[in-house]
């Protein structure tokens, strides 16, 4: 008996803290609201009839596979999560769930996105799908995150990749457009995710994570920042240059990259501390607006073409 007293084992189960809410924030909501909203762009620009019930399917899918990459992100880097201010109130940091059951829950839903989506829509799509949470949970949060300062240069093509999947939903090919929706997003994202690390440089440098701020220095960043933002007007007004939208679509890219520029702009000339964190702010919360804003001016055009002729005829 004192043998068994001596080694005895917890037999009771841990009982799951976790509420709904918690996986929720496992799913990372505001990224997956970006997702969903680029895609179903990438969907409206298709060409030909998509059944509605299959339109949903897919958007449904694409998104519950970037719920899945965020699930899955977080359960592989809740020891970096804990050591930032910005993410140590995420659901495995404070306990709530443990890193097995995010685990579980990402590899759920990431293999029924896939599937669902290759199975009642198209496998291409449901191939780039299975790609992109590859690529996001692999390549970017395995490797590139936490060994390299380009990691959101190279990691960006994850987050650029769900207008192209949308598309080949529709289609089942990948033709040009779509790729001019992924260089958009592509060339938007270092500037965007810079502008939070020039201000969240202390917290990366506690995590350990070789952001550029804390590699090649706020200065290096700071140009890089400019440089991207002026490649991104370019990319963004591509569209319009290339005949596949309308004059509204080019001035209001032009007028939303100027925006970009003029705050880039000041990051690069603001180098005291209090005004470069004003300056990295303002620019970060803007390229979230103008990334919205440039995808809804998108899809205002493609609505306006479906409903002409119908308006005209009548």
């Amino acid at each position: 008996m004192s043998v068994l007293d001596h080694n005895a084992i917890d037999i009771n189960p841990r009982i799951s803290e976790a509420e709904v809410g918690d996986y929720i924030a496992l799913l990372k909501p505001r990224v997956m609201s970006l997702v969903i909203f680029t895609a179903l762009v990438g969907m409206a620009m298709a060409p030909g009839h998509f059944h509605p019930v299959l339109a949903i399917t897919s958007l449904l899918c694409i998104a519950v596979g970037a719920g899945a990459s965020g699930a899955l992100n977080m359960a592989l880097e809740g020891d970096i999560d804990a050591k930032m201010s910005r993410t140590a109130n995420r659901p495995i940091p404070r306990g709530r769930i443990t890193r097995p059951e995010a685990m579980t829950f990402g590899m759920t839903l990431a293999f029924f996105s896939v599937m669902t989506l290759g199975i009642l829509v198209n496998w291409i799509a449901g191939a780039l799908l299975a790609f992109t949470i590859f690529f996001y949970v692999v390549i970017y949060t395995l490797w590139l995150k936490r060994w390299t300062a380009q990691n959101i240069v190279i990691g960006g093509a994850a987050g650029a990749l769900p207008p192209v999947v949308a598309w080949a939903s529709v289609t089942g090919t990948v033709d040009v457009e779509p790729l001019l929706l992924f260089a958009i997003i592509f060339f938007w994202t270092p500037p965007h995710f810079w502008a939070l690390a020039l201000f969240r440089s202390d917290d990366y440098a506690r995590a350990g994570i070789p952001m550029l701020p804390n590699v090649a220095g706020p200065d290096a960043t700071r140009l890089q920042i400019l440089l991207y933002t002026i490649v991104l007007i370019a990319v963004a007004a591509t569209p319009w240059a290339l005949g596949y939208f309308d004059a509204v679509y080019g001035i209001v890219s032009l007028i939303l990259g100027a925006g970009m520029l003029v705050l880039a702009i000041n990051v690069y000339m603001r180098r005291e501390r209090s005004q470069s964190l004003r300056a990295t702010r303002k620019l970060f919360a803007f390229s979230i607006l103008y990334l919205f804003a440039l995808f809804a001016t998108l899809l205002a055009e493609v609505v306006y073409r479906a409903l002409a002729p119908m308006v005209g005829g009548a």
